[in-house]
């Protein structure tokens, strides 16, 4: 009873995500950052790797196993992975390869492959997009491939495929759910950042600026030192949080610098600045720091089971809940408290919202 999956995008996310789904293969009971270790009767050991797809020369070629940890990846090793018999295959560069990845980043000689072929050959059910930011063109192009190979898609990146319309019809057609877009970590500046604004506005107070800004060592964050990649990321993260505040409320959120010897860890900074009874002034300072890869790959071990679970069941478009629960820009924001209740229930058979 296996889910056959497919990665776009070799990176440090890929890695954890692999290596999570073979450290917890034999658990039992409450797994931090899971749902739970067997959802809607799909337990972790269940996700079983069938295709990947990347560009880099020091990955195209090798085994996923190998590729995971190949230069310039730096995510921390929680996990031996044994060898998978999945060769890396190469798929097109686009717009994938940023100006400030191009020092870092051979782009290897092999030819590409007919993506919705390998798809299709490797008898793959849910591709896992997790292309670089700012890859707008490759994202809706591995999107059109999964289509036409008929597999279902989690997108990992804020480039709009779930929560645009166009998307959701097309996929709806083909009779495929889709999943995303942006994947929000299980404590990540995004989620924290509305989780706080939630509370505040909850407890009546009133909000007056916010900023959130985020540094990292990994290629993800020398990539958006080009700013011409951001805009979907900061419309991304900007939305999941102004959606928490009921008025406008100055917010600056998004990628601030590139600091190598961080390697993939993120450190994050949250100001928020309002003023409760009596127009009494308060102010939030947060500092967050986490391993970046890691804080998405239970998250999206989440989703790919639930992907499966609409495939089983015969659901086709957006998957309201599992988006609104696990990605920033979903079709439907909602409070994470009541996105992960709607979630649950889904899991349970019950009508998705």
């Amino acid at each position: 009873m296996s889910i056959k999956v497919a990665i776009i995008g070799v990176g440090n996310c890929a890695s954890a995500l692999v290596q999570g789904v073979f450290y917890y293969r034999n658990a039992e009971g409450d797994v931090p950052g899971l749902l739970n270790v067997n959802l809607g009767g799909y337990h972790v050991r269940d996700i079983e790797f069938v295709a990947a797809f990347d560009i880099d020369a020091n990955k195209v070629g090798k085994d996923l196993s190998e590729a995971i940890f190949s230069w310039p990846n730096n995510t921390r090793k929680f996990c031996e992975v044994p060898k998978l018999g999945i060769k890396v295959r190469k798929g097109p560069v686009m717009d994938g390869l940023g100006k400030y990845l191009k020092d870092f980043i051979k782009t290897s000689d092999e030819p590409e492959v007919d993506v919705a072929k390998e798809l299709e050959d490797s008898e793959a059910e849910i591709v896992v997009n997790y292309l670089p930011v700012g890859s707008e063109r490759a994202v809706r192009w591995y999107a059109n491939e999964a289509i036409r190979a008929g597999c279902a898609f989690v997108n990992c990146m804020p480039v709009f495929i779930a929560s645009d319309p166009e998307w959701q019809r097309k996929f709806h057609e083909r009779g495929l759910p889709v999943a995303g877009d942006d994947v929000m970590s299980q404590i990540g500046a995004t989620v924290l950042h509305k989780t706080l604004t939630k509370l505040l506005v909850d407890r009546g107070i009133k909000i007056l600026e916010s900023y959130q800004l985020n540094i990292g060592g990994d290629t993800d964050f020398l990539n958006m030192l080009e700013e011409e990649r951001l805009v979907s990321k900061r419309i991304s993260k900007t939305a999941a949080v102004k959606a928490m505040i009921p008025y406008d409320v100055p917010l600056r959120i998004g990628p601030s610098d590139y600091v190598p010897f961080l390697d993939n860890k993120k450190i994050c900074y949250i100001y928020i600045k309002g003023e409760y009874f009596g127009g009494t002034p308060v102010q939030i300072d947060v500092k967050l720091d986490v391993w970046d890869a890691p804080n998405s790959a239970g998250v999206v071990i989440d989703v790919i089971r639930a992907c499966k679970l609409a495939l089983d069941r015969g659901i086709s478009g957006p998957l309201i809940s599992a988006s609104a629960f696990a990605f920033k820009h979903p079709p439907q924001q909602m409070p994470y408290d009541l996105a992960k209740r709607c979630f649950e229930e889904f899991i349970e058979g019950k009508r998705d919202r």
